[in-house]
């Protein structure tokens, strides 16, 4: 308050307000929920802890569906439908897009006893328009996304991560 006239004095026009957090370089308010997508392989993590709670090593899941894919894509192998060893489940997109849009926890990632197993690097953003209304899902490819839902689907678009 400006004590002579009692009016508030405003702040120089052109000057942002900043905080110490936003001063660092490349600052965004999500930044934090961005991932590097130049990271290298080395880099790439299997999975996080993300109870509170004591849970089992992460190697006595090492038999498990979502273990042996995140494996398998961290060693640089690419998804396909017809793959011998995973066979017996079944085809493993379709396992991919029905785990991740039907957990509770994550929107791009898969949990297990404990562990978050992310495969945002390998699934896509979708909109999808069914009975009138817009939904987002994330999936590896369209077909397997078409495979997950259920009744008519009137457009699926596409929407780019970066």
């Amino acid at each position: 308050m400006d004590k002579q006239k009692g009016t508030r004095r405003e702040r120089p026009k052109g000057k942002p307000n900043t905080t110490s957090s936003m001063k660092g370089k490349g600052y965004s308010s999500s930044s934090h929920y961005r991932i590097n997508p130049t990271a290298e392989k080395s880099e790439q993590v299997l999975a996080i802890k993300f109870v509170l709670w004591d849970v089992p090593p992460l190697e006595s899941l090492c038999n498990s569906k979502v273990y042996l894919l995140r494996m398998k894509l961290n060693r640089g192998e690419r998804m396909s439908r017809e793959d011998e060893l995973l066979r017996a489940w079944l085809e493993k997109k379709n396992w991919l897009c029905d785990a991740v849009n039907s957990n509770t926890y994550f929107r791009t990632a898969i949990p297990l006893q404990g562990y978050r197993f992310n495969f945002f690097d390998v699934l896509k953003k979708y909109l999808v328009n069914q009975y009138g209304q817009w939904t987002e899902y994330y999936a590896p490819d369209r077909t397997s996304l078409r495979a997950y839902l259920y009744g008519r689907i009137n457009q699926i678009v596409e929407i780019s991560k970066y």
